[in-house]
């Protein structure tokens, strides 16, 4: 089975299936694109669509204004009905099921009636270290700076006008499945990233509630915490429908009828788990974009709370330690877009997904430790590394062999540079056990260069499928067609096993094991770029 789009020899059975409101639809929220991918039962990609957006620096605050989020979801269904309508000539009139997904943690803050009340505050910023810290060590785990109860409570002891006014908090997924489906509910990967959940994954954790309801900048306030937050889902379960509404909300010329199943709304984390079939013990994902993440599902508890990492969950409610960057592809691209303008310039333009392929294999062909090149990619503050503001900056030794292959090399390393440093904390230090880590993202996209980086930076066998590129728009389908399925008949399928039996099986990969002079090499360039820290924190102290 491929995930690729159908060829037009399979073109009258998806235009059916589509024609019968049969497809399931995943839009997920990235940090630089909105994405939209429509499945059959099985998973086989019908049509996507996208649409690119950006966030902004207001106020000294990381955002996207909702208008912006509302335009782009219209923008990106539009895009995926238009593709509908190309590639099987039909309308897409009718879902069998739906699911939406975003980028986890930061606050989203409304009133009684759902209105927002302040603008979005997102998991890139950092200004919440007093509140993390206070909610550390009072409720005995690690809570970190972007969770949404970090910043409620940074909101709280700043006595912010808006803080009494609150009717709910929520995630940006939670927000557009409210406006969709009129529901204030949260899959419980994605919740898991606004307040500790239960042992069992069912709930938030009632012990750590009231701990936190009695902080005093808290427990004053006209709401208690649990008030406020989602309603907590595990994957499968109905979270509601389609509402007339929402459809319209989706695609404005009323072509979309309501009455499709909604899934629980997930995290980016999630679908990224789910999109590369990492939600059993000793699997892991790492999924890669401006910022990247990897999730390890745990056996057993770890030693204690660690700062470099997060306990989450799977959308089943599994435990998972996280190992979260803030940053990971963006400088690479800007790197990337100096050389397209170069190419331009010189009167020989280079499409981007050749430009990106040809020096990612210059990069492969670089020295093993970059020849002593070191690339801070820190667009924003890194708390794996204990840089509070970031400032992208190449450095070298004048001994440094400095040529394109190694500088390459050098912004391949630098990619994973602090996801690195955490998941030492994580494989070495707690002694995590780990088989494979199932890798996805447009950096994975050249094959087998990044791919063998990352193997070699984590010292562990890194597997690429054929949705490498798909990512969490992809997942989410998934989840909104197991909801589906789960309604009519299959219970007691777990997600496990609907990923193995109807997904994934027979699918194609590529994996690639750990190189011993790449791990070696890896490690040199590693313990180099721990050591100039310093230099890229008198960077952010000094630069404007």
């Amino acid at each position: 089975m491929t995930h690729d789009a159908v060829t037009s020899a399979d073109h009258a059975a998806p235009a059916a299936l589509i024609a019968d409101g049969r497809a399931h639809l995943g839009i997920e929220l990235g940090s630089t694109r909105i994405k939209a991918a429509l499945v059959d039962d099985a998973g086989t990609v019908l049509a996507t669509g996208s649409h690119a957006w950006e966030n902004a620096l207001v106020e000294d605050n990381w955002t996207y204004a909702l208008e912006d989020a509302e335009a782009g979801l219209q923008a990106c269904y539009a895009d995926l009905a238009e593709a509908v309508r190309r590639e099987h000539g039909t309308e897409l009139t009718q879902l069998a099921s739906i699911g939406i997904s975003g980028m986890m943690h930061g606050y989203l803050a409304l009133d009684a009636e759902g209105e927002q009340l302040v603008p979005f505050r997102t998991w890139r910023n950092t200004y919440t270290e007093d509140a993390a810290s206070l909610l550390s060590s009072t409720l005995g785990l690690n809570i970190p700076l972007r969770w949404s109860v970090s910043h409620l409570l940074h909101a709280a002891l700043g006595d912010e006008e808006h803080v009494d006014r609150l009717g709910a908090i929520t995630t940006l997924a939670g927000w557009v499945h409210r406006r969709l489906t009129g529901r204030h509910a949260l899959g419980v990967g994605d919740a898991s990233g606004m307040f500790p959940i239960a042992a069992d994954g069912s709930d938030y954790d009632a012990d750590l509630l009231e701990k936190a309801q009695a902080l005093p900048a808290l427990s004053s306030r006209p709401w208690t915490l649990r008030d406020l937050l989602p309603e907590v889902l595990g994957a499968g379960e109905e979270a509601g429908e389609l509402t007339e509404e929402g459809a319209r909300l989706l695609d404005p010329s009323g072509t979309l009828r309501p009455g499709a199943v909604a899934a629980p709304p997930e995290g980016d984390a999630g679908t990224g788990m789910v999109a590369t079939n990492a939600v059993g013990p000793r699997t892991g994902n790492v999924s890669a974009g401006t910022s990247a993440f990897a999730m390890v599902v745990l056996e057993g508890p770890l030693s204690g709370p660690r700062e470099e990492i997060d306990l989450v969950t799977t959308p089943a409610g599994d435990p998972v330690a996280m190992i979260h960057t803030n940053n990971c592809t963006g400088d690479l691209d800007a790197w990337l877009g100096v050389f397209a303008r170069f190419a331009e310039l010189s009167g020989s333009p280079v499409p981007a997904e050749e430009l990106y392929s040809t020096l990612f294999r210059a990069g492969a062909e670089g020295e093993a430790d970059a020849g002593g090149v070191l690339s801070y990619n820190y667009l924003a503050g890194e708390h794996q590394t204990g840089v509070p503001s970031g400032r992208p900056l190449l450095v070298r030794e004048q001994s440094a062999r400095f040529t394109l292959e190694n500088l390459m090399r050098a912004q391949l390393h630098g990619a994973f540079g602090a996801l690195a440093v955490g998941m030492r904390a994580l494989l070495v230090d707690e002694g995590v056990q780990l088989d494979v880590m199932h890798a996805h993202g447009g950096i994975f996209r050249t094959a087998g260069v990044a791919q063998q980086v990352l193997a070699d930076s984590i010292d562990t066998p890194v597997a690429v499928g054929a949705s490498a590129g798909e990512g969490g728009a992809w997942g989410m389908a998934l989840l909104a067609a197991y909801a589906r399925r789960r309604r009519h008949g299959d219970g007691d399928l777990s997600l496990a096993d609907f990923l193995d039996q109807e997904v994934f099986a027979g699918a194609d990969q590529s994996v690639l094991e750990p190189s011993p002079e790449g791990v070696a090499g890896y490690a040199r360039w590693l313990e180099a770029y721990t050591a100039a820290l310093p230099v890229e924190r008198l960077a952010g102290e000094t630069l404007g």
